[in-house]
């Protein structure tokens, strides 16, 4: 792996806890990145910290370390009641809550800390016996949290660290008001380490931060314009009829392993998984209203090789920690730009280098100046070569093709014409139903 995102601070030449240490050396980490040589000095000391960092960019482990030194260096509370955490990490997907839990548990195998999850769409039970029994962090999602205290599984008052991972994401996915009924019925902020991290520290993420916060040091690590120049760009202009076939064509020619292909909406999403499976290549859609043991086995398979492409729109792709992505596709341009940066960059993660392709479609080819003046540079134009479009690409089956107007022959309400005996009459003209 590159260590050119790395900094000079090495993990050693920091006053860790021997437990703590022993953690890191057995994770193989040897010297800190950006965010982590920036957020540790200042946590460890007990200061609050609101960093900008993006995933990938080692901001869990920066916040683990630091809670779990404050922890064994504070004991807690007499009054503290055996199912009171005395940790709670804050995240906005049921993935990234996943992935922090897993990170929890490496560095932190020799600290005796009883670790619990809570999360939305499984295991409802099962996690609500773990946490009845006591654990010392808690982390998770906000929704399943709240659902938790609100039948006192669990009490807030013995908090001692508060963590909220991917505050601007919180804000995107509607859970702000969760947020705060959460930190209202925490300890003052005075009396616990608060550590909130952002991919950009936004208005709303800095008035979050000082009205929950104590007096927070702020950091930026710059990554965006870093991560940009680590991805090799190019960009294609098809019609809007040739995308499909370019995008088969690609991924044939590239015998893609590890594919994200981003599109804008879940509809869309649907749509060009059946065409992929059609066309012989195996890709799944990632959305919101997936089961979480399918959306799992989606993740476990994508990260195996044995499923190539992964395809999904921004929210449903929040806080998933997927590594060595080989090719990122931004199907539909994001209208976003900033969107565009957090799209690319999971082709790019911790000091790799990857390939980012996009289509410059009809449909959204008019955010692409917006794009190129965020990331301060022209996005290399490649051509559509002849082998480049899939042909022919076969349609899906109509059984796998994704819910729209009625079916051949049949009226909206599901009846044949003329049915049940009558005469058949000449039908009305009709608007043709929307695709």
């Amino acid at each position: 792996m590159p260590e050119s995102h790395l900094s000079n601070l090495k993990f050693s030449d920091l006053s860790l806890q021997e437990r703590v240490a022993r953690g890191v050396e057995e994770a193989g980490f040897t010297y800190c990145t950006p965010i982590q040589a920036s957020a540790l000095p200042i946590a460890l000391d007990g200061k609050d910290v609101a960093g900008q960092a993006q995933t990938g960019t080692g901001k869990t482990a920066a916040f683990l370390l630091a809670a779990f030194d404050y922890l064994l260096r504070n004991p807690p509370s007499p009054q503290r009641r055996s199912n009171d955490p005395r940790m709670l990490v804050l995240a906005p997907t049921r993935e990234l809550a996943i992935q922090i839990h897993k990170d929890a548990l490496l560095l932190g195998q020799h600290t005796d800390f009883d670790i619990g999850l809570a999360y939305g769409g499984t295991d409802y039970e099962k996690q609500r016996r773990i946490l009845a029994e006591g654990v010392d962090i808690l982390i998770g999602t906000p929704g399943r949290i709240i659902d938790y205290f609100k039948q006192r599984v669990f009490g807030l008052r013995a908090i001692q660290v508060m963590v909220l991972d991917e505050a601007d994401r919180m804000f995107d996915l509607g859970f702000i008001k969760d947020i705060r009924y959460v930190m209202r019925r925490l300890p003052p902020p005075a009396r616990r380490l608060n550590m909130l991290f952002s991919a950009t520290l936004s208005y709303r993420v800095m008035e979050l931060a000082y009205e929950h916060m104590n007096d927070p040091e702020l950091i930026r690590i710059e990554t965006e314009t870093v991560t940009a120049e680590r991805v090799r760009q190019r960009i294609y202009f098809p019609a809007n009829n040739e995308k499909i076939p370019l995008l088969i064509g690609l991924l044939r020619k590239m015998d893609a392993r590890r594919t994200m292909v981003f599109v804008n909406t879940k509809r869309e999403a649907e749509r060009l998984a059946a065409f992929l499976k059609a066309n012989d290549v195996k890709a799944e859609a990632m959305s919101g209203d997936v089961p979480q043991n399918k959306r799992q086995r989606m993740l476990k398979e994508f990260l195996s090789g044995e499923l190539p492409a992964l395809i999904a729109t921004d929210v449903a792709s929040r806080g998933l920690h997927i590594p060595d992505v080989a090719y990122v596709v931004n199907y539909d341009l994001p209208q976003d730009p900033e969107d565009y940066v957090h799209r690319i960059g999971r082709t790019a993660r911790a000091g790799a280098e990857g390939d980012a392709i996009s289509f410059g479609c009809e449909h959204y080819v008019e955010t692409l100046p917006d794009i190129e003046s965020y990331i301060e540079m022209k996005i290399p134009v490649a051509t559509i070569e002849p082998g480049d479009l899939a042909d022919p690409v076969k349609r899906p089956a109509r059984r796998e093709r994704p819910r729209g107007g009625p079916g051949k022959g049949r009226r909206p309400g599901g009846r044949k014409p003329g049915g049940n005996g009558q005469q058949r009459r000449r039908p009305r003209r009709r608007q043709p139903a929307s695709d």
